[in-house]
């Protein structure tokens, strides 16, 4: 193992800079020759590839998005596509390769490692959490803490004049980041993905909460969730009952920006290690993870296809403190 590469794909996420820098110092450690492939898979295709060092990788660790860039390819999924990433890597001599990103990206690495028997290590890197096989994913904890501080404010408009407001956050198919702004943000009502939430729901505790003297209330919603979006929920109550005047705000892509906290820069460190270490270890087709502290390795085939699932605990726990 002489020669490895790393690239990031998919939607980036605070805290890849720090793993793409932790790959390239790992590496030249174990006098490897590290390249950085920029705008992901495609980049591959196209050739955009260069040999990095540790100069080009300092003063990174604390930059939000990538250096690498990243960008999605419709090509790379076709045989011809990859044939031609598969020859790019050969005039580069490229022995292994680093890719972070989400279960897109691992399903993307798994096929072409199948198709031509390169050794990849996957590094999960996506805000939404929502990798089989580790705990923690790069860019979650940074996401959440911006939603939160963003929310902070959104309070004190809130306890001001006593108003209802729905606070959108990204989460398509996974609700770890409105559950963990939830709680962290004492919101009293969270839609996600994975419940069966209704806006009758909302109202009933609307009304119970009315009773109690409850002056304003913040409910997140989970851009996924199976009720609608925050436009589509404040609708409907609207529609259902005129009593609550409500407000909408919607975070949006801000979660996936801004400096990376420490638990992510940290993470990535360690994944960015592990990773290089897996591949100098004969191990491919598997993924980095963090369970319990403990790093571990699942193959790509079970973070592709297996849920991670919302903690139930945690669900039920959000609920009783918003009572």
């Amino acid at each position: 193992m002489k020669n490895i590469a790393v690239f990031t794909s998919g939607g980036d996420a605070p805290g890849m800079n720090a793993a793409v820098r932790a790959v390239v110092r790992t590496g030249i450690y174990h006098k490897m020759n590290v390249h950085g492939i920029y705008h992901g898979y495609q980049g591959l295709i196209e050739g955009k590839i260069e040999k990095l060092g540790k100069k080009d990788v300092a003063n990174i660790i604390h930059r939000g998005g990538t250096i690498l860039k990243t960008s999605r390819s419709e090509k790379f999924r076709t045989p011809e596509g990859r044939a031609q990433a598969y020859k790019v890597l050969q005039k580069h001599k490229i022995d292994g390769i680093v890719a972070i990103g989400g279960d897109g990206t691992f399903t993307g690495a798994k096929v072409f490692s199948e198709d031509y028997n390169i050794p990849f290590i996957g590094i999960p890197g996506t805000i939404d959490n929502d990798i089989y096989g580790t705990d923690y994913t790069i860019g979650f904890d940074t996401a959440i803490n911006t939603a939160i501080e963003a929310i902070d404010k959104i309070r004190d408009t809130a306890d001001s004049h006593n108003r209802l407001f729905f606070i959108e956050v990204m989460g398509r198919h996974a609700g770890d980041i409105a559950l963990h702004t939830s709680i962290g943000s004492g919101a009293s009502f969270a839609f996600l993905p994975e419940t069966n939430t209704t806006v009758e729901d909302l109202i009933g505790f609307l009304d119970n909460a009315k009773k109690r003297q409850k002056l304003f209330n913040l409910v997140i919603v989970a851009e996924g969730n199976k009720s609608g979006n925050a436009m589509k929920i404040s609708r409907k109550l609207k529609k259902i009952s005129e009593k609550y005047e409500s407000r909408v705000m919607i975070i949006g892509h801000i979660q996936r920006g801004g400096s990376p906290s420490t638990h992510d820069r940290v993470l990535a460190s360690r994944f960015g290690y592990a990773a290089v270490n897996a591949l100098k270890e004969g191990l491919s087709n598997v993924a980095v993870g963090l369970i319990s502290g403990e790093i571990v390795h699942t193959p790509f085939e079970d973070a592709i296809t297996k849920s991670k699932g919302i903690d139930q605990t945690m669900v039920k726990m959000s609920e009783i403190l918003s009572l």
